[in-house]
């Protein structure tokens, strides 16, 4: 027996060779796994600890010694109606704009391929202006446009004819609220969503289309068939984007319905939880919101990603 087929494998034990294989791809990601575990983790950390703490403001002074209260913070959460309507807010919300997202990026990205390439760069350019605007800014614009007074689109309402929409204030009801906000969400997340489609659409092989179209298969089976499978990574990573923006918003209701509506109709988790520690100063309370906030999130993602597994998208 040669002296390298000694040494190829340890007895009882795996080759060398395959043992660095597997350890490689650990010592590239490290400094990443350091710098998330720097601003990610420790922060997360940070949070839950705060919110087993009856924490105030005289906690943050130093006049008064921290009082761990366990789980309080949380039975407090369960126990209030208002946190339970907050939290159906934040949910069916985020889960509007998601779908309205997904649908206006989607079809936008399907018409940039039928478009002319100059249009196309028009095309691109404004959505990304849209994309690159801050939430502050674009808040500020939409609140401007829809004034009840001032606002160009109820001017020009009322100029067809629509008698009722002059002084009409969209944030009064709740629902309109939602409403406008969902649709300054819907802008300035869009372009995203068509970008990154845009160009999972161009990856897919023409000759697979084309072979579609020889066997006779009509547009909407192509694009049911073949389009939609192939996509399915990049919808993948567009929808569990959407999901994490559009759960933890907080910037458009905050400025567009001035902190949360009248009496509170317009709250979602993020803002409630900003409230409770800011302006109540239960800074405990609230870490226990931004702790329910994050497993709702991790809680959606999980179940996005099994459903993808059971239908073979992911492994």
């Amino acid at each position: 027996m040669s002296a390298p087929a000694l040494t190829a494998r340890r007895p009882g034990g795996r080759a060398p060779g395959r043992r660095r294989g597997r350890l490689e791809p650990w010592v590239y990601l490290a400094p990443a796994l350091l710098v998330l575990g720097a601003m990610l983790v420790y922060p997360l950390y940070q949070l839950v600890l705060v919110s087993f703490f009856d924490y105030r403001q005289a906690q943050v002074s130093g006049n008064a010694p921290l009082r761990f209260i366990g789980l309080d913070n949380y039975r407090s959460l369960a126990a209030d109606p208002e946190f339970w309507s907050v939290l159906g807010n934040t949910i069916g919300f985020a889960a509007a704009c998601v779908v309205c997202t997904l649908l206006v990026g989607g079809a936008l990205a399907v018409l940039a391929t039928r478009l002319t390439p100059w249009v196309r760069t028009v095309m691109f350019l404004a959505a990304l202006g849209a994309w690159a605007t801050p939430a502050v800014t674009g808040s500020a614009v939409w609140l401007f446009l829809f004034d009840p007074s001032l606002g160009l689109v109820n001017q020009v309402l009322a100029g067809v004819g629509l008698e009722g929409f002059a002084g009409y204030s969209w944030t009064y009801d709740r629902w309109t609220a939602f409403g406008l906000v969902g649709a300054e969400v819907v802008w300035c997340s869009f372009p995203f969503v068509m970008v990154t489609l845009y160009a999972g659409i161009q990856a897919i092989p023409t000759e697979v289309v084309e072979a579609a179209r020889i066997d006779g298969a009509s547009t909407a089976r192509i694009a049911r068939s073949v389009l939609l499978p192939m996509l399915r990574p990049a919808m993948m990573i567009v929808t569990i984007q959407s999901i994490i923006w559009d759960v933890k918003i907080f910037t458009q209701i905050y400025i567009m319905t001035g902190g949360g509506g009248i009496a509170g109709q317009n709250l979602v988790l993020n803002v409630y939880g900003y409230q409770q520690a800011f302006a109540s100063d239960q800074y405990g309370l609230g870490s226990a919101i931004g702790v329910v906030t994050t497993l709702l999130l991790l809680g959606i993602t999980l179940l996005y990603l099994r459903s993808l597994r059971r239908s073979g998208e992911v492994l």
